[in-house]
This record gives structure tokens, C-alpha cells and sequence, in this order.
């Protein structure tokens, strides 16, 4: 393999590990080539001669700086506002921003996203007012399962119980003095897997 030219090697890296940083994957080859003005084939041979050297890993996220592999990875998940819990509300879909979380912590992160909990109908499941719920985005759920719910445009976050011998759906919350929500049917966009909140002093 012909000499590489330094410079390069160095702008490779530091392009890589800012936009892990900042967006918490790895940049694609052609990103890598637009951004610093160089052919796609050349950066492929820069990357396989940067492993070769000990300059980057190739891992199960693709290429990383050695720095970067020896540290826990991180990953950018959207943030699309508020979900009540309490009445349905309209929905509410804005990117609100990203949040950095552990990859060990969220899993496939192109299927997750998180929302803020509105409202006290959630309490006893742990989800209070403020808190950040992961969400896996999901078209389907198992009874009792806490969901993102659409009904008629408005969208809730409710323990999924679906009644099928009355041909209709509970959506039950989490706190004893609110009542059930009875639909003919709603529209599932996501289960909850995690609650994120501040521990008070």
C-alpha cells in the first residue's frame, strides 16, 4: 500500500470522533468523502489502512477511534416532546432535540425515541410529571404492556389491556383515583421500556 498522507489520516480521525460525539454513530463513507472533499474509494482505503495501523477499530457500530472503543458507547436518541398522562391530548410528534444515552442502556436506538411524561395518571408505575420515557417504536404490544396509544389523533401513555371479548380496549392508567379510557380501537406507536428521571433530595 502506497504512503498515506498524514493530514489526512489525522482529518479522518477527527472528523469520525466528532461526529460520534455529536451524533452518537458513525459517519458513512460518503459523509467522511463530502466532508472533506476526497473520493469515496480513497477513503475507503484510508479507513482499511487505518485499521491496519492501529488508528481505528472496527467494531459491531463500524469504524471508532481506539480512544473511542475503549469507552462506553453512546448513542443520540430523539427527543419528540410531551405525552400526557392523564386525558388524551393532541398528538405531538416535534423534535424536540437528542439525548445521549449508553448503547448498553437503549438497545437498537434507530427503533427507540423519548418522550416527557405530562401529567400524574402514570404515578404508580413510577412515571411522574417531567420524567423522559424510552420508547420503542412499535406497531403491536402484550397485554398490560404501558404504551404510547393514538386514538382519533390523540395520544396518551396508558397500560394497553385489550378487551377482546367486549371487542374493545382498555387503556388503563396507573393511578387510583382516574379512570379507565374505553376505545373501539387505537393506534399502538410504542411500548416503554425505561422511565429517566431526577432523584429530589
Amino acid at each position: 500500500m502506497r504512503t498515506k498522507d498524514n493530514e489526512l489520516v489525522n482529518r479522518i480521525k477527527l472528523y469520525i470522533e466528532e461526529q460520534i460525539d455529536r451524533r452518537g454513530r458513525m459517519p458513512t463513507i460518503r459523509d467522511i468523502a463530502e466532508a472533506l472533499d476526497v473520493g469515496k474509494s480513497s477513503v475507503q482505503r484510508y479507513l482499511e489502512y487505518m485499521v491496519e495501523q492501529g488508528i481505528l477499530a472496527k467494531g459491531e457500530y463500524g469504524y471508532e477511534s481506539i480512544e473511542q472503543s475503549r469507552t462506553e458507547r453512546t448513542v443520540s436518541v430523539a427527543k419528540l416532546g410531551y405525552v400526557p398522562c392523564g386525558p388524551l391530548s393532541e398528538e405531538y410528534e416535534c423534535i424536540d432535540g437528542y439525548v445521549r444515552l449508553p448503547a448498553s442502556f437503549v438497545g437498537n436506538a434507530k427503533k427507540c425515541f423519548l418522550l416527557t411524561a405530562s401529567g400524574n395518571s402514570m404515578i404508580d408505575a413510577g412515571i411522574h410529571d417531567g420524567d423522559l420515557v424510552l420508547v420503542r417504536q412499535q406497531e403491536t404490544a402484550n397485554y398490560n404492556d404501558i404504551v404510547v396509544a393514538l386514538v382519533d389523533n390523540e395520544v396518551t401513555l396508558k397500560r394497553y389491556r385489550p378487551d377482546l371479548a367486549n371487542s374493545r380496549i382498555i387503556l388503563h392508567p396507573e393511578n387510583k383515583r382516574m379512570k379507565d379510557i374505553v376505545v373501539d380501537e387505537c393506534k399502538i406507536q410504542g411500548v416503554a421500556i425505561k422511565v429517566i428521571k431526577d432523584l429530589e433530595n
